[in-house]
């Protein structure tokens, strides 16, 4: 059985104990030819380490996207309480003060109170959402994800139960007919693949990205790691890629619906107090809302969400 895995913000790792990355050759044929650069992310909807890179994904996203081929997969790092026990976490109670550890490390809001309130039994569900998701479009699809997280990190709900699922989709613009009979009928075959190829490939934990050539040279990127970390490795098998410039400010709203207030230092290379007090400054005027929990805030443009 599929060991369960323990997130530690210390190493940046969301990490299956025992287990060891092998060699990305494994990935071999799996590059496009439209792009130079296939990049595959292994994550989970659940994935606290994952929450915690998000400003410097979205950031690799924004400068690098004309040259990589991304494809999100799903690793499973919860199949059940039942099978859990690993660096002191042995059930859902254990999480909460976790994540709060995690939020502040991160400087990515969280509320653990999930856990105590309407604890998450496993990650497979919405993982296979997604899968699901992806079927019928695969840009709504990571919007979907992203509005996931959201909703169990920020808003304490449970992501395993249909209703904050649909709303999910429904923000993504997702036909919701739709995915309900994709998770039904092809979902979990789509995750099990996921699964399959994360064992083949060596996977041990979360985040995992693979920098992949079109000769079959592979970076990894493992765990959480500063933005600097990522472009190494891209340049390491593309040295000629330049970054992409892109707007910023309140203009980074018209690519991301929501922010983080880490999220927008990062996109802006700002300090952290420095982009709080901009987006202070913005709410005042009128221009954005914020959503404040106590480990921290989203904003967004007023009039959306």
């Amino acid at each position: 059985m599929k060991e369960p895995i323990f997130c530690d913000p210390v190493s940046g790792v969301c990490e299956i104990p025992g287990l060891a990355i092998t060699d990305a050759t494994a990935t071999n044929g799996l590059q496009s030819a439209d792009k130079p650069l296939k990049l595959i992310y292994f994550t989970d909807p659940i994935c606290s380490t994952c929450w915690g890179i998000e400003p410097q994904w979205r950031r690799l996203k924004l400068e690098y996207g004309h040259v990589l081929d991304i494809s999100y997969h799903m690793g499973g790092l919860l199949p059940g309480w039942d099978v859990y026990n690993s660096g002191g976490i042995s059930g859902p109670s254990d999480v909460a003060h976790h994540w709060d550890e995690v939020s502040l490390h991160y400087q990515m809001p969280i509320d653990g109170n999930v856990w105590l309130e309407d604890p998450l039994p496993s990650s497979y569900p919405p993982s296979i959402w997604f899968k699901a998701a992806q079927l019928q479009d695969k840009h709504r699809a990571v919007i979907f994800l992203r509005r996931m997280r959201e909703l169990l990190f920020m808003e304490k709900q449970n992501i395993c139960k249909p209703e904050p699922v649909l709303k999910a989709a429904a923000f993504a613009g997702l036909d919701i007919l739709q995915l309900q009979q994709d998770f039904d009928r092809q979902g979990k075959a789509l995750f099990d693949a996921d699964l399959a190829l994360g064992k083949q490939l060596g996977v041990r934990g979360f985040p995992s990205i693979f920098f992949i050539d079109q000769s079959g040279r592979s970076e990894l990127v493992y765990g959480a790691k500063p933005y600097q970390v990522f472009t190494t490795a891209l340049h390491k098998l593309l040295p000629a890629a330049t970054a992409r410039t892109y707007a910023k400010d309140l203009e980074l709203f018209t690519y991301f619906p929501t922010l983080t207030t880490k999220e927008y230092a990062i996109l802006n290379d700002l300090s952290f107090d420095a982009a709080e007090a901009q987006l202070k400054g913005y709410q005042e005027g009128n221009k954005v809302w914020v959503n404040t929990i106590a480990n921290g805030q989203l904003w967004g443009l007023t009039g959306t969400l």
